[in-house]
Parts: C-alpha cells; sequence; structure tokens
C-alpha cells in the first residue's frame, strides 16, 4: 500500500471540499425562516448528498476523507461557526465515514451510502452552543443579524430535547442524500469498479 497520497488524490479532496462547502453554504440560506433553520440538518445532507457520493466515488484508500474533513472543519470555522466545536465534529464525522468506507473496501456502494449517513453528523456542531452551555451567548450573537423575533422563534423551536432529533435528523438526511447521490450517479460507480 502507497504510503503517500498522489497529487490527484489530493487535487480531488481539495476541488470536492470546496464543492461540498458551496453546496452547504448556498443551502444554508434556508435557515433565514427560524422553522427552516431547525430543519437544516436534515436538509444539507440531502441536497449535498450527490457531490459528496462522487467524492466517494473517488476515494479508493484511508484518510482521503479525513483530510477533507479537517479542510471542511476548519473553513467552517473560520468563516462564521459560532464555536470550534465544529472542527472537532468535522473531523470525527469524516474519520468515521472514512472507517465505513474502508469496511467495504472503498468498493461498496450501501458503505459509501452509510458513510453519507454518518459525516452528516457533522452538522450537529453548529448547534452545540444553541444546547449546551452557551445557549444565551449564541442567541444574543444573532440578535443584530436576524433580529430579535427570530431569536425568540428559533428558541422556541429549539428546547433541550430538539438536539437529540436534530442528531437524527443528520443521521436520517445523510441516509437519503446518500441513497439519492448513489442512484443519480449510478453509471458513475459502475465505471468505477463499485458494486
Amino acid at each position: 500500500m502507497k504510503e503517500k497520497f498522489e497529487v490527484k488524490e489530493l487535487i480531488n479532496v481539495g476541488v470536492f471540499t470546496a464543492l461540498y462547502f458551496v453546496v452547504v453554504f448556498v443551502t444554508c440560506f434556508i435557515g433565514m425562516v427560524p422553522i427552516c433553520m431547525v430543519l437544516i440538518p436534515l436538509i444539507i445532507p440531502i441536497v449535498a448528498g450527490i457531490p459528496l457520493m462522487l467524492f466517494f466515488s473517488k476515494i479508493k484508500r484511508f484518510g482521503m476523507f479525513t483530510i477533507s474533513g479537517v479542510l471542511f472543519g476548519l473553513i467552517m470555522f473560520l468563516l462564521g461557526s459560532y464555536s470550534w466545536v465544529i472542527i472537532l465534529t468535522c473531523v470525527l464525522a469524516a474519520l468515521l465515514a472514512d472507517l465505513v468506507m474502508m469496511a467495504g473496501g472503498y468498493k461498496s456502494v450501501k458503505c459509501c451510502v452509510a458513510a453519507s449517513s454518518v459525516f452528516s453528523l457533522w452538522g450537529i456542531g453548529t448547534f452545540i452552543s444553541l444546547f449546551f452551555g452557551f445557549r444565551e451567548e449564541y442567541l444574543n450573537s444573532i440578535v443584530d443579524g436576524y433580529g430579535q423575533e427570530y431569536v425568540d422563534k428559533l428558541s422556541s423551536y429549539t428546547p433541550s430535547w430538539m438536539f437529540f432529533v436534530m442528531a437524527a435528523m443528520c443521521l436520517v438526511g445523510g441516509l437519503i442524500g446518500g441513497l439519492l447521490g448513489s442512484k443519480v450517479l449510478n453509471k458513475h460507480f459502475r465505471k468505477a469498479g463499485m458494486a
């Protein structure tokens, strides 16, 4: 097994990380409506499923997706996430997704779909501040940008138990996105020799 990544592999990591970020960033605009903010953990993985599954079809060995998770977490943090925890959740979710794909020898579409579901848990990192320890600070930090009425509605939609519902939405959204992506990219997966 090769120890160093090839230039083509690192280019794929950079390109697909950037593409995934753009899809996530654009989709996040639905969060301008308070109830949609609560649904973001479900919606983003569905919308981002196709580019994510396309990236998975290019991965042939362990570590490529973990690197992507590190980059994605750093981008999310630097461009306005409210806590460094987003880096940790992105890295852990990407590492778990990498392990799931490795279990399928990077040839199993089913494992790629499962990896899509697992990776989507990164999204809960954007909401940890809303639920654990920093709720008031988080809500106060968005008043200027969104207004008090928005903050009041968001607060009413997010009692503490909603954290677990949103985590489940990440998994379900990732599963739907993975299935959708695998259907759309079926021919591409067959060309890549994946079953």
